[in-house]
C-alpha cells in the first residue's frame, strides 16, 4: 500500500536561487470539492458516461474518482512492477524532488515525500499551469460562454482594428499566434518584471500573421486572462476555482495573481502532486470526473492531439508524446527553418502519452492507454549534487513498469 509521508530518508539539500527562465523543462525533445470515500465508475446508461455537444462520449468505465481520499492499491495488484515502482521513485528523490505520486485507473499506487513535504505541500508548478488555463478555456466554450474560433479581439478589445484582430482564440492555445517574441521580452520584461502582466502582453506588437510560427509565448498565453475575464464575467482564478479545481477536488491548489490582481494564466498555480494526479485523472477520463462532464470529451481530445504541423509536440498548451516534429521551446520556428527536430519528446513511449509540463521538471504525465497517470514536484533549480529527473524518467513506469 502508498506508504506515509514521513521521508524515509534525510533531505537532500535546499536549491539553488530561482532562475529568472519561466519555460518548461523539456528536455526530453533532445536534451464545492469532492468529498467522502473514493467511487468507481460503473458501466451504466447514465452517470458513467458524458456526452458532449459534439458527440463524443467519455467511458470512465473501471477509473475510481478519489473523494476527499484516494482509493489505494499495491502495486502489483495495480499491474505494475514495484520494483520499477521503486527504481523511477529513488530517480525522483535523486533529481532533488519534493513529491512524486503514481496512480493508475484513478487509484493511489505509491506516492513518496522528501525534504520536508507531505501531501498537503503546495508549490508553484510554473508552466503547468498552461495546461490548466487550457482546460479552463475549454469550459468556457462548453458553457456558450466564447468559442475557440472566435477572434481573440472579439474580448480583447485593444486589439480590433489591429493585425492582432486575425488571432483566434485557437491561435493562443496553440501558440501560433505570431504575437512578438524574444528572451528578454519574453521571460526577462513580462514574466518577472512586469506589474500588469496581462496589459504589457496585450500591448506587444505582431511578429507574423497567425499560423505561421510557432514559439513558446508567454506573454501571448497571458492575455487568455482578458479573453476569459471578459468572456466569462469573472477573474480566471474565480472561475477556474468554481468549474475546475472545486468540482474534482483539488483543495490545497490555488491561482496566483500578478501584482495588478490579474490571474496569471502562463504559469501561478499552486499545486500538490496529489491534486495534479486529480487534474490528470479528468484528462485520463475524457473530461468526466464521478458522472459530472467537467469539460467536454470533444474538448479533451482536441487539447491532447496535435494543433499544428509546426509543432506535433503540442497540441491546446499541453505537450504531446507525438511522434513529428518536436519544436524547441526556446527558439521560435517556422517548421521548414530552425526550431525543430522530427522525433518524439520520450522516444519509445506510447504515442498517444501526454504532459503538463513546468520550470523546474513539475510534471503530470497521463499515459491513456493504460491509465496510468505521475505527477512530480520539485525545487525550481536541482540541489547541488542531485540528478535531471522528468518525464523520461517517469515513462518508464509505462514502458517497463506495467506487468498487465
Amino acid at each position: 500500500m502508498p506508504r506515509s509521508w514521513t521521508p524515509r530518508r534525510a533531505a537532500i539539500g535546499a536549491g539553488a536561487a530561482a532562475t529568472l527562465v519561466l519555460v518548461a523543462a523539456c528536455s526530453s525533445t533532445s536534451d464545492p470539492a469532492a468529498s467522502g470515500a473514493s467511487s468507481t465508475s460503473q458501466a451504466a446508461p447514465s452517470g458513467s458516461t458524458g456526452t458532449t455537444a459534439g458527440g463524443v462520449a467519455a467511458d470512465t468505465t473501471g477509473i475510481t474518482f478519489p473523494g476527499e481520499d484516494w482509493s489505494e492499491i499495491d502495486a502489483a495488484a495495480a499491474g505494475m512492477d514495484p520494483a520499477v515502482l521503486e527504481s523511477v521513485a529513488a530517480e525522483a528523490e535523486a533529481g532533488g524532488s519534493s513529491c512524486f505520486v503514481v496512480t493508475r485507473n484513478g487509484e493511489l499506487v505509491d506516492e513518496w515525500y522528501w525534504n520536508g513535504a507531505d501531501p498537503s505541500s503546495t508549490q508553484e508548478i510554473f508552466s503547468a499551469t498552461k495546461s490548466f488555463t487550457s482546460i479552463l478555456t475549454g469550459i468556457a466554450q462548453d458553457e456558450g460562454k466564447l468559442s475557440i474560433d472566435d477572434p481573440a479581439a472579439d474580448y480583447i478589445s485593444a486589439w480590433q482594428g489591429t493585425p492582432a484582430e486575425a488571432i483566434t482564440v485557437k491561435n493562443l492555445l496553440s501558440n501560433n499566434s505570431g504575437r512578438h517574441w524574444d528572451f528578454q521580452t519574453d521571460y526577462l520584461d513580462m514574466a518577472t518584471k512586469a506589474p500588469d502582466k496581462t496589459a504589457f502582453a496585450i500591448d506587444l506588437e505582431m511578429d507574423a500573421a497567425p499560423g505561421e510560427v510557432w514559439a513558446y509565448n508567454n506573454a501571448a498565453i497571458q492575455t487568455l486572462d482578458e479573453v476569459l475575464q471578459v468572456a466569462t464575467g469573472e477573474s480566471p482564478a474565480t472561475y477556474g476555482t468554481e468549474k475546475l479545481l472545486e468540482p474534482i477536488g483539488m483543495a490545497d491548489s490555488t491561482w496566483k495573481t500578478d501584482a495588478s490582481g490579474n490571474t496569471l494564466t502562463f504559469m501561478g498555480l499552486d499545486s500538490t502532486c496529489r491534486d495534479m494526479a486529480r487534474f490528470g485523472t479528468l484528462l485520463l477520463a475524457d473530461g468526466t470526473w464521478d458522472g459530472t462532464q467537467v469539460v467536454s470529451a470533444d474538448y479533451v481530445d482536441e487539447a491532447t492531439s496535435p494543433s499544428q504541423e509546426l509543432n506535433e509536440a503540442y497540441g491546446y498548451l499541453i505537450w504531446l508524446n507525438h511522434l513529428g516534429t518536436v519544436a524547441n521551446p526556446v527558439q521560435p520556428t517556422t517548421g521548414a527553418e530552425g526550431g525543430s527536430t522530427v522525433g518524439q519528446m520520450v522516444p519509445g513511449a506510447p504515442e498517444d502519452m501526454f504532459f503538463a509540463l513546468g520550470l523546474g521538471n513539475q510534471v503530470i504525465l497521463v499515459d491513456p492507454a493504460s491509465g496510468v497517470v505521475a505527477t512530480r514536484i520539485g525545487p525550481v533549480n536541482r540541489p547541488a549534487g542531485s540528478t535531471q529527473f522528468g518525464q523520461g524518467n517517469m515513462a518508464r513506469l509505462v514502458t517497463e513498469g506495467l506487468t498487465d
